[in-house]
């Protein structure tokens, strides 16, 4: 996380210091830069050089006082910058070769940096993947200020992109990315060329304060996510890590990440058509490489990022194997889990990790999970991990290719991931998209002598009231849903479903679960079917809320409440 060391205890004092620095009255280069900013955020050690402004503290005006150095000379030249670290920023697992590109492998990988000049271009690079059918190309996007300027698949060995030209000099944020997945070649970068008057035409974009490793398989990769449907077979240019739900979910957390993810990949098995195992697709084989194929198959430096959140999603694909045979295959997936858990917490110490699976489905496999993440606990001692079972994606939501997730289903999984990492970390979420009333508690009660039977489905969360006398009046019964909790001004869209008699009035209302205080209520009427009910809410309260439904005072009733949510929009 991020830390911004001011202190005159924590920095090395400059006032020992005679007479301007070396640091000072040099030409600062990208290397300066990068390194005052790794020492202001806390990743490498502060010296006296970091002393830009001599006023005995290192602190974001040293940064300031360096970055007006760069300003422009007004002499414009045409310079050609390397794509090497110390100019632009790595995201993900990349290779710098020995020729001098930047291989973009994983799914997501990118390089991201600022540049100033009148005109801007730079140079891409294809391995042996871009002579491979066109549904096997790596797919890859370049963006400039947040515009996407160019999304293809790479087809040639070389080629130059330009990024802007024009008479008047711009600064510009750069990001090319390789939106496909490692098992289709990479993508790579070898020079940007500036037509510039600044010392340091390009440098490397900051660091994010929060950093997520996502493994996983080919709902990581976002396989099909752009798929027409569940029938159209797999091609990269319908796969967009942009889409998935480990690219949403650092967006909407503002966090780096990277990926490490292969499709049909497993922990015990790789997708099985016959039910036999196959140990050539197993991710623990390939997570302390760089990528999986040829040159690409180098080990993975872990010093270089340490995340603050692992998330694992995996076991979808060896559901294929371990369905033969639960009892056996089950454990089988549970133990090699528990291994794969050891080894990451090895690699990466302080990270918090979240372990989950179901978006496909393949639930039966979340048992196994939890008997892993709990083993893990018993023999590493160490605590700072959880799971969930992710939400089935449905037919409403759209299917990708070969039956994968659709952006919905990307974007919703999303909203529940960042809202689970807020609470692994004790952040604060947002709680968009998340459907507050999800784990809610369904119960009746009943006085001036109404019956009432009632009965809950754990299997689709719907609730069933059955009246046999009503009592006096419509408030005689009344059914709850406890365990809402809302957040002040919060906007939430209400959404259920009842089936009831035609005609009967069901009143309801939203209310303060201590104080009986109500935010909202209206009448809902039967129309004799199930029938939609929908509403957008603003709240003005925070804490736990419930909703109460009346509906006494009829003998011989019955109501049944399906699908209800309470989900968070703004």
């Amino acid at each position: 996380m991020k830390k911004i060391i001011t202190s005159a205890i924590a920095v090395v004092s400059a006032a020992t210091v005679t007479g301007l620095s070396a640091f000072a009255v040099k030409k600062y280069s990208a290397d300066n830069l990068k390194s005052l900013s790794s020492a202001l955020l806390g990743e490498s050690e502060i010296t006296s050089e970091h002393d830009v402004d001599e006023d005995g503290t290192v602190d974001v005006f040293d940064l300031v006082a360096m970055r007006r150095t760069f300003a422009g000379t007004g002499e414009f030249s045409e310079q050609t910058i390397e794509a090497s670290e110390k100019n632009i920023r790595y995201i993900g697992r990349n290779i710098y070769d020995k020729d001098n590109i930047a291989w973009l492998v994983q799914s997501g990988s990118a390089v991201e940096f600022n540049v100033t000049g009148k005109s801007a271009e730079i140079t891409i690079n294809g391995d042996g993947f871009t002579e491979s059918d066109e549904k096997y190309r790596p797919r890859y996007a370049v963006i400039v200020d947040g515009e996407i300027i160019l999304d293809e698949l790479l087809d040639v060995k070389e080629k130059t992109v330009e990024l802007f030209s024009g008479s008047a000099s711009r600064t510009a944020v750069v990001k090319v990315i390789h939106l496909s997945e490692a098992n289709n070649g990479a993508v790579g970068v070898s020079s940007l060329k500036v037509n510039s008057d600044s010392p340091v035409p390009v440098s490397p974009t900051a660091k994010k304060d929060l950093k997520i490793e996502f493994i996983g398989d080919s709902i990581t990769c976002a396989y099909g996510v752009e798929g027409k449907d569940q029938y159209e077979n797999f091609k990269t240019s319908t796969e967009n890590f942009m889409k998935s739900y480990a690219y949403l979910t650092a967006q909407q957390l503002d966090a780096d990440y990277s990926a490490v993810c292969y499709s049909g990949h497993g922990i015990v098995s790789g997708y099985s058509q016959n039910g036999d195992i196959e140990t050539e697709s197993l991710v623990p084989d390939y997570y302390d490489y760089v990528g999986k194929l040829g040159n690409y198959k180098v080990p993975w430096n872990f010093d270089s990022y340490q995340p603050d959140v692992i998330v694992i999603n995996l076991g979808t694909n060896d559901n294929t194997y371990a369905s033969k045979d639960y009892e056996t295959r089950g454990l089988e997936y549970a133990e090699k889990y528990t291994e794969f858990l050891e080894h990451i917490h090895e690699m990466n110490p302080d990270a918090y990790i979240i372990c989950t699976v179901g978006t496909m489905g393949c639930t039966e496999m979340y048992p196994y999970i939890e008997t892993a993440v709990d083993n893990f606990k018993k023999s590493s001692k160490y605590d700072r991990i959880m799971s969930y079972q992710s939400a089935t994606h449905t037919q409403a939501d759209g299917l990708g290719s070969d039956w994968h997730p659709s952006l919905k289903t990307q974007q919703n999984s999303a909203y529940v991931l960042a809202d689970k990492i807020c609470q692994a970390l004790g952040m604060e979420s947002d709680q968009i998209g998340i459907d507050v009333a999800s784990e809610s508690v369904y119960s009746t009660v009943s006085e001036d002598g109404a019956m009432v039977s009632d009965y809950f489905s754990d299997w689709d969360r719907s609730y069933h009231i059955t009246t046999v006398t009503g009592g006096k009046d419509i408030s005689s019964i009344q059914s709850f849903v406890k365990g809402i909790g809302l957040k002040k001004d919060g906007k939430y869209h209400l959404s259920f479903q009842i089936e009831t008699s035609e005609g009967s009035e069901i009143p309801f209302e939203i209310r303060d679960s201590k104080t009986g205080e109500v935010i909202f209520k209206d009448v809902f009427t039967g129309t004799g079917t199930k029938s939609l009910y929908e509403k957008d809410i603003t709240s003005t309260l925070t804490g736990d809320a419930e909703i109460v439904f009346s509906m006494g005072g009829k003998d011989s009733s019955r109501l049944s409440l399906y699908e209800l949510k309470m989900v968070k929009f703004g």
